[in-house]
């Protein structure tokens, strides 16, 4: 009988030190996404501004092309770069897919 409650207290002695440190690991790793998240959005913000100030330099019109080359990213990051400046109202897409689809400056 006394080793049956030693043997609970030892194993819930392990348990609750192994869930600390578990636990504790878990935490850091989610502190490590938070911040590579910020550094994301920061990164994304930057970008835009950039890319603002690039289709302002262009007379107001650019391609996605000259955007992913511009900003040295995918054509996919380069075209939800120039979405999101469309949902902000701060340019509008002319055509709808291919080599002549641009957007403006509004």
């Amino acid at each position: 009988m006394i080793n049956f409650i030693l043997g609970l207290v030892i194993g819930g002695i392990v348990a609750y030190f192994f869930f600390k440190v578990f636990l504790k690991a878990d935490t850091g790793r989610k502190e490590r996404e938070k911040s590579l998240l910020s550094e994301q959005e920061e990164e994304k913000l930057k970008n835009l501004e950039k890319l603002k100030a690039y289709i302002t330099k262009l007379g107001g019109k650019i391609t996605n092309d000259q955007a992913q080359k511009f900003l040295k990213v995918s054509d996919a990051t380069s075209e939800r770069y120039l979405d999101e400046l469309e949902e902000q109202g701060y340019i509008k897409q002319i055509g709808k897919t291919g080599i002549s689809t641009y957007y403006e400056k509004v």
